[in-house]
Order: structure tokens, then C-alpha cells, then sequence
């Protein structure tokens, strides 16, 4: 059945019902007024019994100097229209165009019972319906798409810097750099969201000052972000977040063969219990979240006992446990389509020690496969030595030229 096809049939069967009504109404004035000459039996009443219209008359009629339909009937329709127009499904123009005859609700006619029963008749789908109406109609019904899925790759080379007290392996190089950022998202649009996002980032260097290691990496992460929301309100959730990271291959110095880091040298593992903001502002160049935990756990693990003290570990243990909490920011700014600055600022504390991470990309896409990034990482962790130069203050920075392909 078409739209216009219910339309007709709604409005047919309100008439029905009007006609009733509208039976018993007259013969109840016709045994009031059956001893009065002016009385006149009147049809307009079946505005206030059908599905609710909008008639045009009425509020020309009402703003008129010389008004003639002005009762309590009239009056309840046009609060109608000013104080709930949501209500108001039809219009009297609209019916018409519908049933193709050229009736102007303005002037109404006076119609007795007969006469309105053969006016509903004469308008009957199959007299006025174009065929073209007529034909069936498929309906398709699609499956709401819950899941979306972003990836990001780069190739890039680049310059690195190094402060000379860095927690990692660093010398300042040249080197290359392999980036994969996918992303895996649900969102039913009511009242759920998890997200969950996947970084690996690889670099390998050859320094020709270093004569002990022919490659080393001069980047190296892995990290896993998961996070489950259940609105609060508006753009506040309930969430529950865990972040787990480590890196992929061993960790050197220039002209050295010890081993600073290694895969699950350190691990940490964060889980965190607060609630999120979704930032969504000026047209939504800046979007992103920010998560508040008063409440959160945090392991780090290594797997090699002699880094132990270096990651602030006690002597003779692999792991250290410990309850804080946490302030997670993440945000994206795109200015313009070919800039965007990409922070993460991630806060913990125990009350005790304080640790802060504070990544930095800003990247400029010449193209959809050529972009150069340049990434500013200062970090602060006093669990760790201190150093004379830089307090517990770390720096890394570098800038590269290459690859990238987004989907």
C-alpha cells in the first residue's frame, strides 16, 4: 500500500466514524430547534471528529476584522495548531491536491446525511489514484551497520632527536619508520559504545657511529586501547577503559650490546573505571575524548629481571602493583583537510610517584599517499633515576617524509 493509498483510508475511515457522530449530534438539535424557522442542519462539525487537519479558513477567519466562526469548537482547534503542532498530520490543501478536484476549504458546504455519505464515496482511491500508485511496492528493510572499521598506515623516513636520559634505546638518526593504526568501533547510536584501537609502530636505523649494532629500532610500540561506554548523559558515559603495551624487539644503545628493553620488558597494563566526555566542537574539526578515573589498577611486568630497577621495579621482582588514578585525553584537530594534530595525554598517579605521556603528531597530507608528520613526545616519570640535566623530564622528537594511506 502506498503513502498516498493509507492516507485515503485513514481519512476515509475517520469520516465514517464523523458520520455517526454527526447523525446523532443533528438529531439531537433537530429535537431542540424542530419548532425553530431559522435552524439549518450543519456540516462542519466534522472537523473536530477526523484525524487532525489544518484548515487554513479558520485562521483567516480568526485574524479577519470582520470574523464570522468564532466559537469554543474553533477556538480548540487553533490552540491546537499553536501549542501542538506535532499533532496535526493533514492539511485541507493537501486532501485536495490528493483528491484532484479544486474544493476550497473557505466555503464549505452545508451537507445534510445523504449528501456527505455520496461525497465520501465519490472519493474513493480507484477514481482518483493514478495507476502508476497502483503497482506494488517493495519494502527493504537494511541491518543497522553497528560496527566501523578505520585503518591508517605510513611509510615514512625520518630525523630523530633524543634526550640523552630517555627510558628507551635513542641515538639521533636517520631512519625509517612503519606505522598501522586500525580501529575497531561499536556504536548502536542509543545508549552503547566500545571502542577499541590496535597502534603498532616499528622503526629500523643503521648509524654508522655505532660499530657494535648494524640495525637497531629506533621506534617500537605496541598498544592495545579498549573502551566500553554507556551513556549518562548526553556526552558523558559510564566507561570501564584498559590500555596494554609493550614493544617488539630488543632495545640497544650505540656501541653497546646490553639490552635496555625488550618485548614484555616492560609491560603495562592499565585498567581504569570513571567516566568519558565526547568532545564534538567548532563543526567538529576538534573531536575527541576525555576519560576521568578517580579509580584504576596498573601492572608493569618485565620479563627480564636485571631491567627490573630501570623501570622503577623493586630488586629481585618482575612486576609492581598499584592503585590510582588516571586522566586519559585524546584528541584531533583538523583545521583544514590537509592538517591535523593528533594529542594524547595520558596522566597517573599513585599519590606517591606521577607519570605522564604526552604524544604529539601533526601531520601535513600533500595527497592522499604523500604526508609529512612531525612528532613531539615529552614525558614525565619520577619512579624512575633522576637525572642531573633533566630531572625526571624525557624528551623524543622526529620528523619524517613519506607514505600513508588511510581507509
Amino acid at each position: 500500500m502506498t503513502r498516498v493509498d493509507s492516507l485515503l483510508v485513514a481519512y476515509k475511515d475517520s469520516l465514517s466514524t464523523y458520520r455517526m457522530k454527526l447523525d446523532s449530534l443533528q438529531a439531537a438539535n433537530d429535537s431542540l430547534n424542530e419548532n425553530s424557522e431559522t435552524y439549518e442542519p450543519n456540516g462542519k462539525y466534522y472537523r473536530y471528529f477526523t484525524n487532525s487537519t489544518f484548515y487554513p479558513q479558520l485562521v483567516g477567519n480568526k485574524l479577519s476584522l470582520d470574523a464570522t466562526e468564532s466559537n469554543n469548537e474553533t477556538n480548540a482547534l487553533l490552540l491546537m495548531y499553536l501549542r501542538h503542532p506535532e499533532h496535526v498530520k493533514y492539511s485541507a490543501r493537501k486532501l485536495n491536491d490528493i483528491a484532484n478536484e479544486n474544493i476550497s476549504d473557505a466555503d464549505l458546504p452545508t451537507l445534510g446525511h445523504i449528501e456527505m455519505v455520496k461525497k465520501v464515496k465519490e472519493q474513493t482511491p480507484e477514481k482518483t489514484l493514478p495507476e502508476i500508485d497502483k503497482a506494488p511496492v517493495d519494502l527493504v528493510v537494511t541491518k543497522p551497520h553497528f560496527w566501523t572499521f578505520v585503518g591508517d598506515y605510513y611509510l615514512q623516513f625520518m630525523q630523530n632527536h633524543f634526550s640523552e636520559n630517555w627510558y628507551k634505546s635513542s641515538s639521533n638518526n636517520y631512519s625509517m619508520l612503519a606505522q598501522a593504526t586500525i580501529q575497531y568501533n561499536f556504536n548502536n547510536k542509543q545508549k552503547v559504545k566500545w571502542e577499541n584501537k590496535l597502534e603498532m609502530k616499528l622503526g629500523i636505523i643503521t648509524s654508522e657511529s655505532d660499530t657494535v649494532n648494524k640495525f637497531k629500532a629506533s621506534e617500537d610500540l605496541l598498544r592495545l586501547t579498549s573502551k566500553l561506554g554507556i551513556q549518562a548523559h548526553k556526552q558523558w558515559y559510564y566507561s570501564v577503559q584498559l590500555l596494554a603495551n609493550t614493544q617488539f624487539m630488543r632495545g640497544y644503545k650505540d656501541n653497546k650490546k646490553d639490552v635496555f628493553s625488550d618485548f614484555m620488558s616492560p609491560f603495562n597494563l592499565n585498567i581504569s573505571l570513571g567516566m568519558d566526555y565526547y568532545v564534538e566542537i567548532w563543526k567538529k574539526k576538534l573531536t575527541g575524548t576525555i576519560h576521568l578515573a578517580p579509580l584504576a589498577y596498573n601492572l608493569k611486568y618485565t620479563d627480564r629481571a636485571n631491567l627490573a630497577k630501570s623501570f622503577g621495579i623493586d630488586k629481585d621482582h618482575r612486576a609492581l602493583n598499584d592503585f590510582g588514578s588516571q586522566l586519559t585525553v585524546e584528541l584531533t584537530w583538523k583545521p583544514i583537510d590537509m592538517l591535523k594534530w593528533e594529542t594524547k595525554l595520558y596522566c597517573y598517579t599513585t599519590y606517591h610517584k606521577f607519570t605522564a605521556d604526552w604524544e604529539n603528531t601533526i601531520s601535513f597530507n600533500f595527497n592522499k599517499f604523500i604526508s609529512a608528520k612531525l612528532f613531539l613526545y615529552p614525558r614525565f616519570d619520577d619512579s624512575v633515576n633522576r637525572d642531573n640535566d633533566f630531572s625526571y623530564w624525557q624528551f623524543h622528537e622526529y620528523l619524517s617524509f613519506g607514505f600513508s594511506y588511510s581507509m
